[in-house]
């Protein structure tokens, strides 16, 4: 079967109130029709057509990178005149499925379904919902087969008792769009032309319309406003984090998990609540997340711990290696095999090698470090003179006193020894004590200054 999907992605979304066209809004760190293009791709379709309309340039631009047939709708005239616009570029021998841009949470199993059931005639997706206000309902038959879809606006008292609706999502065969499509009129209330519309003529030319029934009313929740994008996103959340604890990871609280990029994750790994997921991260074997974390475009190695109120940033965490809590490791921040990065540290184009401890509020920043180095408390690299940022070398078994100021450029050879106070500002060499303070005087008899007690 040769399957070609239609998207439908030209509404405006004027209750979102925002410049941005809905369908780019995000949800878990993906705008809503790249979700759908997503699921869209699983499918394996020979092309997938996006209808465009409202901010038609910026939609294409935020999908550059995908192969997309783009088709615009000029006039938002309704569902069945947007499939109508991309039916010239489909062919007649194929199967066509309509979803929508602003529905991220479709199944891939659910669409599997209703593609199956529609190779001879049109079949829709419905859903079981608790208040079908506003959507159009589902009629069937004495023999429980869709008759048709009657619009909320449109629908007598009795057809509204129903709470089956329509979801929008249909595939058909390409054949009966392009003949049912140019015949749908729009004499209702809203003056639009409805693509259900076509079960009713497929119905007439004695087809049996089929009905998939979605797993859940989220699953086809359209978003329309912000309310409704804060439920798809915490169905979606909820799900990443479920799948997660299927697939062997302790989450602590799975509503209190947000993945916005994607995950993977080693055998026993843990992840405390409120933990912030961004970009691209994978955690080793073992690790685990404390609670309150940000970690975007992170690699940590096996063992490693992260501990409670960090911020990582595109850094790659070694073996064994232990962060704050506390801590921010900004870009090109590199741990080494047991390095520890302490509580209020923060890096930046830092190596730190194996084994190496700057355990507390500190600032190591354009910095190579070796192994087995030790940096107090208080220690910061002057990297940046106002104009250009400048390098400071620490070889291995390096110990820096805290209060330590090193001014980059800088190196100090293997075994070198920082006094604590001192400002370093020249080369110190392989076991080299380096001092730089000033001499300290004890004043005798010197009186501690006392309150005025004069009137002002």
């Amino acid at each position: 079967m040769n399957l070609e999907i239609i998207i439908l992605a030209a509404g405006q979304g004027t209750r979102m109130k925002s410049p941005l066209p809905k369908v780019l809004h995000q949800i878990a760190g993906q705008s809503m029709l790249q979700h759908v293009i997503s699921v869209a791709r699983d499918l394996n379709p020979s092309a997938i057509h996006v209808v465009v309309g409202h901010g038609a340039e910026e939609v294409k631009e935020a999908m550059a990178a995908e192969t997309l047939q783009w088709v615009v709708q000029e006039q938002q005239l309704g569902t069945g005149h947007a499939v109508l616009q991309a039916m010239p570029r489909v062919d007649e021998r194929s199967t066509v499925l309509v979803l929508y841009g602003d529905v991220p949470l479709i199944r891939l199993d659910t669409l599997q379904g209703l593609v199956e059931k529609a190779t001879k005639a049109p079949a829709l997706l419905t859903a079981q919902v608790t208040d079908p206000a506003g959507y159009g309902r589902i009629l069937r038959g004495d023999d429980d087969s869709v008759l048709g879809v009657v619009e909320h606006k449109d629908a007598n008292q009795e057809q509204l008792l129903i709470n089956e609706i329509n979801t929008g999502v249909l595939a058909a065969p390409a054949a009966d769009l392009k003949r049912y499509l140019p015949a749908v009129g729009n004499a209702n209330s809203q003056g639009e032309y409805y693509l259900p519309d076509v079960l009713a003529m497929a119905v007439a030319d004695d087809k049996t319309v089929a009905a998939q029934l979605a797993t859940s009313e989220l699953e086809v929740l359209g978003v329309n406003d912000r309310l409704q994008l804060n439920q798809v996103e915490r169905e979606c959340q909820l799900r990443q984090a479920q799948q997660l604890l299927r697939d062997g990871v302790s989450v602590a609280d799975a509503a209190r998990l947000d993945i916005r990029g994607s995950l993977h994750c080693g055998v026993d790994v843990s992840i405390d609540i409120n933990v912030v997921i961004e970009g691209q991260v994978v955690l080793g074997d073992g690790v685990s997340i404390g609670p309150n974390c940000v970690l975007k475009n992170v690699t940590i190695a096996d063992g490693a711990s992260v501990h409670a109120m960090s911020h990582l940033e595109d850094a790659r965490v070694g073996a064994k290696a232990n962060v704050g809590p506390y801590a921010r490791l900004r870009p090109g921040t590199v741990l080494a095999e047991g390095a520890r990065v302490g509580n209020f540290v923060e890096t930046k184009k830092a190596n730190i090698g194996a084994g190496s401890k700057v355990n507390h509020l500190s600032y190591i920043g354009d910095c190579d470090m070796g192994a087995g180095v030790n940096v107090g408390a208080g220690t910061i690299t002057c990297n940046y003179d106002g104009v250009n940022k400048h390098k400071t070398s620490l070889g291995d078994d390096v110990f820096v006193g805290s209060n330590s100021t090193l001014v980059a450029p800088l190196a100090v050879a293997d075994g070198g020894f920082i006094g604590a106070g001192s400002t370093v500002t020249k080369a110190v060499g392989e076991k080299e004590l380096a001092v730089s303070r000033a001499k300290q005087r004890n004043i005798l008899g010197w009186q501690r200054p006392g309150k005025d007690s004069g009137e002002a």
